[in-house]
């Protein structure tokens, strides 16, 4: 089912800049080749320690299709920090194979939601057979960008990603989606990689490429204002592990102040078009009954998500 939102009072659409176009091809492109390859069956790389299903545990891992563990090509297991209950809903942003969506849905139980958004045709192509074989009926997996998130605001509980946002074209505008969705009280559990302070943008780019998770990546310092400027609190950035020399697998945390009022407006851009599909929809079923080759691991190191 397609939907178009209304619009709600946000600026007209405009024209993304050349290089925004340029970083969202690039990475659609990056991410397509891997959900093509585990859909395929054919091995796109081996796997990594600082990237990839290595960071989740067994039996999280022994939770969900292989499909789904092999697709994932995060810096971190943001489902360890972001402290799930019963009947929240959860967005995970550039969801991928949907590793993480997965896991967040069994956390939340039948009373809760998880969300996965990405923008790759290929990618939730995976998770809606990932998740169709898991059974997962509280699943919806959302098509756009993370810069325009096709949700109403003040619509979920809790906002995690693993190793997107330092994909992303225009970071400052991910923060304000973060904070518009998030209900007051709602808080983020993200892993991403972060540059320390001392690196300027050229040096980020010599250690790795934007897809790559390297070349995008922000300063610790720079994440931070990034998340204090939309009025998020309690922001703390903690080093889980080294990627490259001088830039960091690192936890974030925040969370929105329980006395914020829901602002903006209610629904999502009205130029992102929000493809929802269920998990229990035609579509999925059908993928989940098309023939496969076992999966293999698209765990590359120096490749996220």
């Amino acid at each position: 089912m397609t939907t178009q939102s209304p619009t709600t009072g946000r600026p007209a659409a405009t024209t993304e800049p050349p290089m925004s176009t340029e970083i969202h091809e690039a990475v659609r492109e990056r991410y397509a080749e891997a959900a093509r390859g585990v859909l395929s069956g054919g091995s796109c790389c081996a796997g990594a320690g600082s990237y990839g299903s290595e960071l989740y545990s067994a039996l999280e891992r022994d939770e969900l299709p292989d499909a789904a563990v092999m697709a994932s090509l995060g810096c971190g297991n943001p489902i360890a920090v972001a402290d799930l209950h019963e009947g929240e809903r959860v967005l995970d942003l550039g969801s991928g194979g949907g590793i993480d969506v997965l896991l967040s849905a069994r956390r939340v139980g039948p009373t809760g939601r998880a969300f996965g958004l990405d923008m790759t045709d290929e990618m939730l192509a995976l998770a809606q057979r990932n998740a169709a074989t898991a059974g997962a009926a509280n699943v919806e997996w959302l098509k756009g960008h993370i810069e325009a998130i096709p949700l109403p605001a003040g619509s979920v509980d809790v906002v995690i990603s693993n190793c997107v946002v330092n994909l992303a074209a225009d970071k400052p505008a991910v923060f304000r989606e973060i904070a518009r969705v998030l209900r007051p009280g709602g808080r983020i559990g993200i892993t991403d990689i972060v540059a320390d302070d001392s690196l300027t943008p050229e040096e980020r780019a010599q250690r790795g490429s934007y897809t790559g998770c390297i070349a995008g990546a922000l300063t610790f310092s720079e994440f931070r204002a990034g998340l204090e400027a939309v009025g998020l609190q309690d922001v703390s950035l903690t080093v889980s592990h080294q990627v490259a020399d001088r830039m960091f697998s690192v936890i974030v945390k925040a969370r929105r102040s329980p006395d914020a009022t829901t602002s903006g407006p209610a629904e999502a851009a009205p130029e992102v078009a929000a493809e929802t599909r269920s998990a229990s929809s035609p579509e999925a079923r059908a993928a989940a009954d098309a023939s496969a080759a076992p999966a293999q691991s698209c765990g590359c190191d120096g490749a996220c998500r």
